[in-house]
């Protein structure tokens, strides 16, 4: 039996396994930095199939799994989401990308003996918003890994696109309290929040294409007839660098001065949520990505997406070594990401079909960078380039 057909029939006989998984997690969603329940059921799902596991890797509900051939060769790492979100559930279909590692993990360790080399299946949990690859890339987990890999649930089939870098910020305000009959006596802080949020917008004109400036007031008062002495806003600023957000987000730090001066308030700024880089694009893995999905007969498959849309912790790793975010499709366009319609395709047999594919692909994948030398080093050779620039 060719090593490729190995690969193909260690996912089909694992399938049912494989969408257990799928529906555990599906009827027990975990928000991020909560999926304790699921780091178990991975993990020791993981070590059945003959990895050595290491639970709270890094990250309280992060894990390991590592199986090594014995034989001198690259490491290659396939990366497991599985944060939910609240109220639907697992409407970015985390779920399926889980499972679909860990299927591909599985299938390249069957043939991994004979060809040296070493697998890591990694368990990232807190994708939506408090950054587990963040925490990973900062422990220079990624550092040694030659290629990392993984696949989105969509509503279409592609190899990947640009991430906008993220930086969450909270302004607070503080001033004084008094009656809303004697404002000569307080600060409101209220009146700072309003003036740095008209600032903070007016600057989207100012900003370069492919900038987003959002944000909310969190805090405003309690009442009505009470002078707030406490106020604060939460913003979001994406851009196409890391570099260009942290110097739009001083401008808005600008606005929160200017309208505390104005208003005889102080002010504080933290980052409240975990920061993303951009993604790190990998031509080179994203034709063999594009190779594989023809092979499997999905031949509809879109090109790199070169306006950045939404940020993802992958840009993280993929500023530590060559890394691939490809997308498979799960729903009809006419289904939204983050809905529930979204959660129930994940079950249903679009997303069994797209687990298999994606685990082939993506085994395969593996295993032809494991065998060709002159691949993986056209792969590591357009990524050191692309840091250059």
């Amino acid at each position: 039996m060719e090593l490729k057909e190995k690969l193909i029939t260690s996912v089909e006989k694992n399938l049912d396994t494989y969408m257990s998984y799928v529906q555990h997690m599906y009827d027990h969603p975990e928000i991020g930095n909560e999926e304790f329940e699921t780091m178990e059921l991975l993990s020791e799902g993981l070590l059945s199939f003959g990895f050595e596991t290491q639970k709270a890797f890094v990250v309280p509900t992060g894990f390991q799994a590592v199986y090594k051939s014995g034989k001198a060769g690259p490491v290659i790492a396939y990366l497991c989401e599985y944060d939910a979100l609240p109220e639907v559930g697992h409407g970015c279909g985390h779920n399926l990308i889980a499972a679909t590692s860990i299927a591909a993990g599985v299938a390249l360790k069957e043939i991994i003996d004979d060809i040296g080399g070493e697998i890591r299946v990694i368990g990232t949990p807190a994708e939506e918003n408090f950054g587990g690859k963040v925490s990973m890339a900062n422990a220079h987990v990624f550092d040694d890994v030659d290629v990392a890999m993984m696949i989105h649930p969509d509503t279409e089939d592609g190899v990947g696109g640009r991430t906008l870098a993220l930086l969450p910020l909270k302004f607070e305000f503080y001033g004084v309290n008094t009656h809303g009959c004697s404002p000569e006596h307080g600060k409101s802080a209220l009146d700072a929040a309003v003036m740095s949020y008209i600032g903070i917008n007016l600057l989207r004109q100012y900003a370069l294409p492919n900038t987003y400036i959002h944000g909310i007031i969190r805090d405003g008062g309690e009442a009505a007839n009470v002078i707030p002495a406490y106020a604060s806003l939460e913003y979001y600023f994406r851009g196409t660098s890391m570099q260009y957000v942290k110097e739009l987000s001083q401008r808005a730090i600008d606005c929160v001065e200017g309208a505390c001066k104005a208003s005889g308030c102080t002010y504080q700024v933290t980052t409240y949520e975990c920061p993303y880089e951009d993604c790190v694009i990998n031509y080179t893995l994203c034709d063999l990505l594009k190779e594989e999905y023809v092979a499997l007969g999905r031949t509809d498959v879109k090109p790199v997406d070169e306006v950045p849309n939404g940020s993802s912790d992958i840009g993280s790793v993929s500023y530590c070594c060559p890394a691939l975010h490809g997308y498979i499709k799960i729903a009809d366009a006419c289904v939204n990401g983050h809905s529930k319609e979204m959660a129930a395709a994940t079950i249903h047999e679009a997303g069994r079909k797209a687990l298999r594919d994606g685990a082939i692909a993506l085994a395969n994948l593996g295993r032809r960078l494991l065998m060709e030398e002159d691949l993986l080093r056209k792969v590591q050779d357009e990524f050191h380039k692309t840091l250059k620039r």
